[in-house]
Parts: C-alpha cells; structure tokens; sequence
C-alpha cells in the first residue's frame, strides 16, 4: 500500500492467529460471533550462497506457514532438505519484509547448482519436495541411529502415554483455533523440552529442528518426537535426517512412512492416545 505523499507504510507485523466474523448454526438457529483462525501466510525462504565458485543470492522455496520462528523454519528447512550439513554453516538470518526470510551461507560452503533451479512451492500440507525415493532420503541423511539391537533409548509405555496430553496442555493456539498442528520434543522421562506449532505439520517439525540446529543439540539421538497428526513420509525424512530414534504420532502413519523408519531404525509409534499406541517398528526401544 502507497500513502498519498508517495512514502510506503511500514509492513504490518504478521501475528499467528486472527478474528473473524462469523455465523454458527445450531440445528436452525443462527448467531453471530467472532472466530479465531490460525493465520496461514506464505514464507520465501532466499539463499546466499557459493555455486561453482560464484556468489548467488536466489529463493530456494516458498512454504505455507503460521508466522513465527521464522529463522527456526527457515534453518530447519535448510537442514532437513540437505541443503546444508550444519546449521552453523549458516552466517546470517535477515528477515527481509513480512514473508521473505533471507539466509546466507558462510565462505566457502558450496552447494549445487540444483539447488537454485529447483524453486519449489511447499503447501502447508506437504513438505516432500521432489523427493524420488527412500533410497534418495537415506544418501543424504545426516545422522545415523544407533542399532536397534544396542537398545538406546529405552522408553517405558506410561512415558508413551503421558505424551499427548503434555504436547495439548503446551499448544498456545490450538485451544483458540482447533486448526494448528505441532511437534514436540520430550526427553525420554516425558518432559516437554521444545515445542513449535505451525499450521503445516511439516514446517512446526522444521521449526523444532531448527531450534535444536541453532542451539547445537542435534543429534536428537536421546529424544522422543511427537507429532500433533499423521506420520506422513515427509515428517519421519526429516526427523530420521535429525538422528531421531523415537517417533509418536497422534494420529496414524502412512505406508511409506512405516517403510522409511524401519529401513532407518527409527521406532514408529502411531495412534497414540488415549493409553494405547501402535509400534509399527523397532519395538525393543518401548518397555512396558
């Protein structure tokens, strides 16, 4: 918007919920009220960086998220789509406007020129990005599990069942909207360390792992991850590319997520509420 003496208004903040009007219907009657919405706003995530000797500053993405942690998605995304090995490859984080995020890379980190000529769109829905195969995510997975066999960590099934209730209590705009997902990180007692929510599943996972990149506590091999939803392909590809040994899901997983976790180590739990759960894989890290 351009104000009548040709200057440009500053850029309103971007806040993560919003009210609306709105008319609810109860069997036939009507009533007006205001709602609470999760905000969703696109983010472009732009990057600097080395290619074949030369400096490139190009959009690496554009993801449909909940605005808020905007460094953490942004480092996260980086991170877990193997655009970088380390966060502290990174140099600088600008927020440049409301929506674009910019991040430059340090001298001398190179990455592909494939890189700036595969500019994607990420719905809130689907974070896989022109992933090919389970082959593709295991080539570039940064962290290794530990042998299932070696048992670690062992985690007790009341721990399991203790989780989902933690993630709600936690959750800042669920009560507010019912609309916003989230991913939590507990340690293997149950405690609640880290939480982001987003109203993609994708970019509230992006979030936590860039909260742990920038605090240099990846791997996550001594930690449980929960997920608000589903445990769809492209959550279990970023958390098996933290190192995490532990994934729970409220909701159920698909099939190739199952097949991704197995062939990683990982231990898949879906379904888990109301003191049951599902383990879909490497079943000897729960104890009962």
């Amino acid at each position: 918007m351009t104000a009548t003496n040709g200057k440009k208004h500053a850029p309103q903040p971007l806040t993560a919920t919003i009210e609306v009007q709105t008319t609810k219907i109860s069997g036939h009657s009507p009533a007006e009220f205001t709602d609470t919405l999760s905000v969703e706003e696109p983010l472009e995530i732009r990057l600097t960086a080395e290619v074949d000797g030369h400096e490139l500053t190009r959009p690496v993405a554009i993801t449909m998220r909940t605005p808020g942690e905007d460094r953490d998605l942004a480092a996260g995304f980086l991170f877990t789509e193997g655009i970088i090995s380390d966060i502290e490859q990174i140099e600088s984080v600008e927020s440049d406007g409301c929506n674009v995020i910019a991040i430059k890379l340090r001298a001398g980190v190179e990455v592909p020129a494939s890189v700036f000529e595969r500019h994607s769109f990420v719905a809130s829905s689907c974070g896989v990005c022109g992933k090919r195969s389970i082959d593709a995510v295991q080539v570039r997975r940064n962290y290794k599990l530990l042998a299932v066999q070696a048992v670690q960590p062992t985690v007790a099934a009341p721990v399991i069942h203790s989780l989902p209730a933690a993630l709600r209590a936690a959750q800042k705009s669920f009560d507010s909207t019912g609309g916003i997902h989230a991913s939590g990180l507990f340690d293997t007692s149950g405690k609640l360390l880290l939480l982001r929510e987003d109203v993609g599943r994708h970019n509230a996972l992006d979030k936590v792992i860039g909260a742990c990149g920038w605090e240099k506590s990846l791997p996550l091999s001594d930690r449980i991850l929960l997920v608000s939803g589903r445990a769809s392909f492209e959550l279990i590809q970023k958390a098996a590319h933290a190192g995490t040994p532990i994934v729970a899901a409220v909701g159920a997983p698909s099939s190739l997520a199952v097949q991704l976790a197995a062939e990683s180590g990982m231990t898949l739990l879906g379904f888990v509420r109301n003191d049951k759960f599902n383990i879909y894989c490497a079943a000897e890290r729960i104890g009962y």
